[in-house]
């Protein structure tokens, strides 16, 4: 990345008043990097961004305006981050997520609400603003799972749901997520631009095994005495942030890499390089999502300009 390790850096997080993406923003924040939250509500930006405040006095943090289930949100959202940061981000952490929806939805444009909003969003956005990334020969980080490992997209419609199940396509989602990060690291790569393409995961993490934070989580309804079964198989989203915020913002990355806990079955650990399976890496699998997303999303990524 273009600034030295430790500087300040800019990092766009989107999905950040929750869950993920709030701890990689407190913890974004805590070492000195500015942090845009990239969320649907004002209130409860608001709400994060005074509970980052009161963690990290003197934090810089503000909020954009973003639904990544509706595609002309995205773009306003792009031409806002364009607006305010001329000189570039030096990291797009792709984190939002819909997970899990008992009966099928869809998206303002009609697409399945889990892969458009978790990857078509994300697809859309990403295309958007990768100029801006490229200035700052910065980072995108995708959010994958360990669900990808029991996901199949379809290839004659790789952002169809067929017959509809909340948690198969919730894996499909994330299965796309991981095909667009690798695929978009190899593309990259062939034109010559230093923006990283990294993928990251956070195990299974519980919002009960995390510290409080009263203002952006609701109160915890499970009895303490289960959480030291829980940490034997699981971590706090505190824990599982950190994958997420070293892929964005260490100097041991590189573009293509797979970030994850580092222990057993990939579940809980601390940070390390992991193995994704071997779907994820197929491209072809991933040339046919490309055409399909950039069909559905209206955009097209401008590749031959960078670099």
């Amino acid at each position: 990345m273009s600034a030295e390790p430790g500087a300040p850096r800019t990092v766009v997080v989107t999905g950040a008043t929750a869950g993920l993406g709030y701890w990689a923003s407190e913890q974004l924040a805590a070492a000195g990097h500015r942090v845009l939250l990239a969320a649907r509500s004002l209130d409860r930006a608001a709400a994060a961004i005074e509970s980052i405040c009161s963690m990290v006095p003197g934090a810089e943090v503000e909020h954009v305006a973003l639904d990544l289930a509706d595609l002309d949100s995205v773009g306003a959202a792009a031409a806002a981050l364009a607006d305010r940061l001329p000189d570039g981000i030096d990291a797009l952490v792709n984190n939002a997520g819909v997970v899990g929806s008992h009966e099928q939805r869809s998206t303002a444009q009609g697409h399945e609400l889990q892969v458009g909003t978790n990857h078509l969003g994300h697809f859309a956005l990403t295309a958007r603003v990768l100029p801006l990334v490229e200035r700052r020969a910065g980072r995108i980080v995708h959010l994958g799972s360990i669900a990808h490992r029991w996901a199949r997209l379809d290839r004659a419609d790789p952002l169809g749901a067929g017959h509809y199940s909340s948690y198969r396509q919730y894996g499909r989602s994330k299965l796309a997520v991981m095909l667009f990060g690798f695929e978009l690291a190899e593309r990259l790569a062939d034109v010559g631009s230093s923006v990283a393409s990294v993928v990251a995961h956070p195990g299974f993490s519980l919002d009960v095994l995390a510290p409080d934070r009263p203002l952006v989580a609701a109160t915890r309804a499970e009895p303490a005495w289960t959480r030291p079964a829980q940490r034997l198989y699981a971590q706090g989203k505190d824990d599982g942030a950190e994958p997420i915020v070293h892929a964005a913002v260490a100097p041991d990355v590189r573009s293509g890499e797979y970030w994850g806990p580092a222990g057993r079955m990939q579940l809980r650990g601390p940070a390390g390089r992991v193995t994704a399976e071997p779907k994820a890496h197929d491209r072809l699998e991933a040339a046919r999502l490309w055409t399909a997303s950039e069909r559905a999303a209206g955009v097209a990524f401008a590749l031959d300009a960078l670099g």
